[in-house]
């Protein structure tokens, strides 16, 4: 029998292995203005260069985005018993949660980040608040729906639009993908303008594909979470097994087809990657939890739980860690690293958010931005520090 306090721990170890590809993924967009004009830089152009590139596309793009999105949901269920247990109201409390968290993205993309997805999310669980009460298969067939939505809406501009209809000619893209890492080095009001300078692509990209995917897999995460999916977990039912031998075929086919046509600059393409990843989702998910529940690599749960309890902070501090390094308000490494240094570097980053996540809640009870968003869900501060016994 596992308990309680592990199943938890079960969810924070998946939450922090996603925050390990999130981050994959989005220190490329830290790292240089080519990628959010879907260019190569002409320094980085080598094989090398191009498998990596590949790989980073195929293996975790839009693959750990699914995952935080899911793990959301479920973690709206934990949000509607808290609120239970304390005896109030969870309208109020979760309303104050959201506007929290949207207030948190905006500063993020002003200040920190301007790929910032916690805007996206608040909206987007505004809706799920909304949604909250319907039934398991109405939360399903709608979950089905916004999906299917995307595909379909994708699949019909990719036929019916040309692309250089709405995407600047490689010369223009590669002279803005220029100037914009070169602003990426200048000082923090050049850094200001290329974060305000790219929310109108943020909203798009928002309205048309991230906010109804996320909203999709919020609402499957809180069917799960109602269902309690993750809590009985033994790392040896057969639907595990199943997950990985359909998952892995499919989702890797999808990916190669993606990076192989084109990537981002192939509207298909980009469709065979969005209709395919919940699959490879789904398998990276069942083999992480056979692995957690693995007698002999157990000890990967104590390793990644940490860094998911806290994941907000972290995913923030992913952040500050691009501006301090790629920016001139730090070293102004921007366009200075090749894809498999960036690559590395995003996992050695990791690795210390992993050993300082573990330091930090052996002392506190909460990272500091769970702790801000608490209080402003409660409307009361919580206790910080943890109460030691013998003082």
């Amino acid at each position: 029998m596992i308990m309680t306090g592990e199943r938890v721990r079960d969810v924070d170890a998946v939450r922090g292995f996603a925050l390990l590809g999130i981050f994959v993924v989005n220190i490329t967009f830290m790292a240089s203005g080519y990628p959010s004009n879907i260019v190569t830089d002409p320094a980085y152009s080598s094989t090398l260069d191009e498998i990596v590139r590949g790989l980073t596309s195929a293996l975790f793009g839009m693959k750990f985005y699914l995952l935080f999105s899911f793990l959301f949901g479920y973690s709206f269920t934990l949000q509607i018993e808290s609120a239970r247990r304390a005896g109030t109201a969870f309208g109020p409390r979760m309303l104050r949660r959201i506007a929290g968290l949207f207030a948190l993205g905006v500063l993020n993309i002003v200040l920190i980040y301007g790929g910032d997805i916690l805007t996206t999310y608040a909206v987007a669980c505004l809706i799920l608040f909304l949604l909250r009460g319907v039934r398991d298969r109405t939360a399903l067939w709608i979950a089905g729906a916004v999906y299917g939505y995307v595909l379909l809406s994708m699949t019909i501009s990719s036929l019916v639009m040309d692309p250089a209809a709405f995407l600047p000619p490689e010369s223009e893209a590669l002279a803005n993908a220029e100037r914009i890492t070169e602003a990426m080095r200048g000082g923090f009001a050049d850094v200001l303008d290329t974060h305000l300078s790219g929310l109108s692509l943020l909203v798009i990209q928002a309205l048309s594909m991230q906010g109804p995917t996320a909203l999709a897999m919020f609402l499957v995460g809180m069917v799960a979470g109602r269902r309690r999916l993750l809590s009985r977990v033994r790392g040896d039912e057969p639907v595990l097994r199943t997950l990985q031998w359909i998952g892995f075929p499919v989702g890797l086919a999808g990916a190669l087809i993606y990076t192989l046509a084109g990537g981002n600059g192939n509207t298909l393409a980009v469709v065979a990657s969005v209709a395919t990843a919940p699959l490879l989702t789904a398998a990276y998910v069942a083999t992480l939890l056979r692995v957690l529940h693995n007698p002999r690599t157990a000890r990967v749960r104590d390793v990644l739980a940490p860094t998911g309890r806290i994941a907000l902070t972290n995913y923030l501090l992913q952040g500050v860690f691009g501006l301090l390094i790629f920016t001139g308000v730090g070293l102004g490494l921007a366009g200075s690293l090749s894809p498999l240094e960036t690559m590395l570097l995003a996992v050695a980053l990791f690795a210390v958010q992993l050993i300082a996540s573990a330091w930090w809640l052996r002392r506190f009870q909460y990272g500091p931005a769970e702790w801000l968003l608490r209080w402003v869900t409660n409307g009361s501060r919580p206790v910080w520090r943890k109460i030691t016994s013998g003082g």
